[in-house]
C-alpha cells in the first residue's frame, strides 16, 4: 500500500501513481460493532437475502416456463425480479461474508465494482417500474390497441434502454469517484461502498462532483417517478369515466400490485433520505438504507404472488412440475 502524507489534513493515497493496480483496501464498519449482535445479524439477513433469491427466482422461472404469462406485463415483472436479484446480491453477500469472518475490508478495485453494479441495478429498478407504470397505461386507457403497442419489440427495446441508461449513470458514478486518489480515512460508515461516504472522505474538494452526482441522481429520479405520476394521473382519469362499480373495481385491480412496489420502493428511498437528512449520524443512514436494499425486494414476490391469480396458479403449476 502506497501512503504518502500531504499537510495537516494527512491525506492518504490509496492508489500508486507508479503501479495503479496496487490499491488499498477500504473498511465497511456495517451496522453494529457489538460482537453479541452479529450472529443476530447474520442469522436475519442470511435469511432475507435467501427470501429475496428464492422468491425472485421463483418468479422468472414461473414466467419463462409458463405459456399463460408470456405477456408485456410478466416480461417486465421477470426482469424487475433479475434486477432486485442483482441489486441485492452486490451488497448482501460481502455483508454477510463480513459478519462471518470478521473481516470488514473490502478492496479500491472492488469498491468501485460494488458501488457501480449497486447504482446500475437500483437505476434500472427504478426505470422498470415507470416501463411497467406505462404498461399499465396502455392496457387500461387503450385495450383496443394493447396487443399492437406493446409488441414483443418495442418491450424488448425499452428493457434494453433502460439497461443502457442505468449503465450510463452508474458509469458516471464511477468516474467522478475515480477522480478522487487521496481520502483522509479508509472507514466507511456503511455496510456497502456508497458513493456520497467516498466523496465525503476525499482530501480535495469535492464540490462538483458533489453537484454533478446530486444532479444525476435527481434527473435519474424525477424523469422515472414523473413518468409513473403522468401515467397514473391518466390511468385514475381513465378509471373514473367507467360507469359501473365493477369495472372500476377490476381495472383498478390490474394496477395494485404494481401501485404497491411502486409506493414500497420509493417509499422507503424517501425514509433513507429523510432521516440522513434528519440524523447526521451515517450509522443510522446505513440502518435505514437496508429498507430499500433488502425489505423491497424481498417483499415485491409476495406482492405480485398474493394478489395475482395468474402468477398463483403459475406459481402452482412450477411446484408441481418440479415435484
Amino acid at each position: 500500500m502506497a501512503q504518502q502524507r500531504h499537510g495537516p489534513a494527512q491525506c492518504i493515497n490509496y492508489v500508486d501513481p507508479q503501479n495503479l493496480t496496487h490499491v488499498s483496501e477500504f473498511l465497511l464498519l456495517g451496522l453494529s460493532d457489538d460482537p453479541k449482535v452479529q450472529p443476530i445479524l447474520l442469522g436475519l439477513f442470511l435469511s432475507m437475502y435467501l427470501v429475496i433469491v428464492l422468491g425472485n427466482m421463483s418468479i422468472i422461472l414461473a414466467v419463462t416456463f409458463d405459456s399463460h404469462l408470456h405477456t408485456p406485463m410478466y416480461f417486465f415483472l421477470s426482469n424487475l425480479s433479475l434486477a432486485d436479484v442483482g441489486f441485492t446480491s452486490t451488497t448482501v453477500p460481502k455483508m454477510i461474508a463480513n459478519m462471518q469472518t470478521s473481516r470488514r475490508s473490502i478492496s479500491y478495485v472492488g469498491c468501485l465494482t460494488q458501488m457501480s453494479l449497486f447504482m446500475l441495478f437500483g437505476c434500472l429498478d427504478s426505470l422498470l417500474l415507470t416501463v411497467m407504470a406505462y404498461d399499465r397505461f396502455v392496457a387500461i386507457c387503450h385495450p383496443l390497441h394493447y396487443q399492437v403497442i406493446m409488441n414483443p419489440r418495442l418491450c424488448g427495446l425499452m428493457v434494453m434502454v433502460s439497461t443502457c441508461i442505468s449503465l450510463f449513470v452508474s458509469q458516471l458514478h464511477n468516474l467522478t469517484v475515480l477522480q478522487v486518489t487521496f481520502f483522509k480515512d479508509v472507514k466507511i460508515s456503511h455496510f456497502f461502498c456508497d458513493p456520497s461516504q467516498l466523496l465525503n472522505l476525499a482530501c480535495s474538494d469535492t464540490s462538483i462532483d458533489n453537484i454533478v452526482m446530486y444532479l444525476v441522481g435527481a434527473i435519474s429520479g424525477f424523469l422515472p417517478v414523473s413518468g409513473i405520476l403522468f401515467s397514473y394521473y391518466k390511468i385514475v382519469s381513465s378509471i373514473l369515466r367507467v360507469p359501473t362499480l365493477g369495472g372500476k373495481s377490476k381495472a383498478f385491480s390490474t394496477c395494485g400490485s404494481h401501485l404497491s412496489v411502486v409506493c414500497l420502493f420509493y417509499g422507503t428511498g424517501l425514509g433513507v433520505y429523510l432521516s440522513s437528512a434528519v440524523s447526521s449520524s451515517p450509522r443510522k443512514g446505513a440502518v435505514a438504507s437496508v429498507m430499500y436494499t433488502m425489505v423491497s425486494p424481498m417483499l415485491n414476490p409476495f406482492i405480485y404472488s398474493l394478489r395475482n391469480r395468474d402468477m398463483k396458479m403459475a406459481l402452482g403449476r412450477l411446484l408441481s412440475r418440479i415435484a
